[in-house]
């Protein structure tokens, strides 16, 4: 009867301290290590049409350097920046993964 007893108590125990135990958790995340680019231009030039491979992705006041950026993917980009007065930035460019690179404009 003790044995019994004894083995009862021992399941009890082991079931009682086996829900006291946390699984572990691993936490992943993702970089964006997609290259970057932004403008570092006057005032009077954050309304001009910002335009990659000839397609228009927003104002140059939007992507100020220091601020916020464009992701654009790696590879070789054409970059145009069109204010009202005409172009005022024409460039071919190449960003690989991890590049951030501002294009002054005056």
């Amino acid at each position: 009867m003790s044995k019994i007893l004894f083995a009862a108590a021992l399941i009890m125990i082991l079931q009682v301290t086996a829900g006291c135990v946390q699984m572990p958790t691993e936490r992943q995340g993702v970089s964006d290590l997609r290259p970057q680019i932004s403008f570092v231009a006057d005032e009077q030039l954050n309304d001009a049409r910002v335009l990659i491979d000839k397609v228009d992705v927003g104002r140059v006041g939007d992507f100020i350097d220091g601020e916020a950026a464009l992701r654009v993917l790696p590879g070789s980009h054409l970059v145009t920046v069109v204010a009202p007065r005409g172009v005022v930035l024409q460039e071919r460019f190449y960003v690989a993964d991890g590049v951030s690179k501002s294009f002054i404009l005056r």
